[in-house]
């Protein structure tokens, strides 16, 4: 997206995320590295810059923040590409679902050995599920850990690829929908110590919005199957914020 704003001169990114969105920080982030102005359209009208650390981050990266209601956010979200009333805008989906967010994602798989059984992750939008996807091992199982009560992920991966047009095979997605502990951003005492836990444990950290509900998952994916001498990769998608 970022080198399709540069080549289209744009000099404003607009885009859309939850209070907890990776992806705002992310434009944030790049945004203010390249010198790029940077607009994220923010779901929650109630909500102000210094509701959380995330959105004090995003701000302090000279992210201009502007703060929706949900039906004025959800109305706005798709926006994607030039905007037709002034072409120094590139405007970004939530969560980067679009055609370029996709093909970011499919470079991910780049970054390791391409041969596993099973590949697991978090799902908001589906953009890295999807990009993720298509460039799996043709034998690679994608688990799917929506992070939202009441996705329905298979779908909303076959309209994405539909709408990226890409090939898309459900029989090679499995989603784990049980595991949202109550909707987006939302959590319960068992999650927070199973997270605190593991953190106590192991040489990197997860958090209860996106990778602690997908490791949780995969704890019980693991312990409900035989999966001897299967190789499993679990792809950490960020959500720490830590400053």
């Amino acid at each position: 997206n970022i080198l399709s704003a540069i080549n289209h001169d744009c000099k404003l990114i607009n885009t859309y995320g939850g209070a907890y969105s990776n992806h705002l920080l992310a434009v944030a982030s790049i945004g203010n590295k390249l010198g790029l102005k940077t607009r994220g359209n923010v779901r929650g009208d109630e909500l102000t810059m210094d509701s959380n650390p995330l959105l004090r981050k995003c701000s302090d990266l000279n992210m201009e923040l502007i703060f929706h209601s949900r039906k004025k956010f959800n109305e706005l979200k798709y926006f994607d590409g030039i905007d037709s009333s002034d072409d120094q805008i590139w405007n970004i989906p939530e969560g980067g679902a679009n055609r370029e967010g996709v093909q970011g994602c499919c470079e991910i798989m780049g970054e390791t050995e391409n041969d596993y059984d099973y590949v697991i992750l978090a799902q908001g939008t589906t953009t890295t599920s999807l990009g993720v996807y298509s460039s799996l091992n043709q034998k690679t199982k994608l688990l799917v850990v929506p992070v939202l009560r009441g996705f329905n992920a298979i779908k909303e991966m076959e309209t994405l690829a539909t709408q990226c047009m890409r090939p898309f095979d459900k029989n090679r997605v499995e989603a784990l929908t049980d595991f949202h502990f109550g909707g987006y951003a939302k959590t319960d005492a068992k999650l927070d110590a199973f997270v605190k836990n593991f953190n106590e444990r192991s040489n990197f950290s997860i958090e209860p919005i996106y990778t602690g509900k997908v490791m949780y998952a995969l704890n019980e994916f693991i312990n409900l199957n035989d999966l001897r001498n299967q190789r499993i990769l679990f792809i950490h998608t960020g959500g720490l914020h830590k400053y």
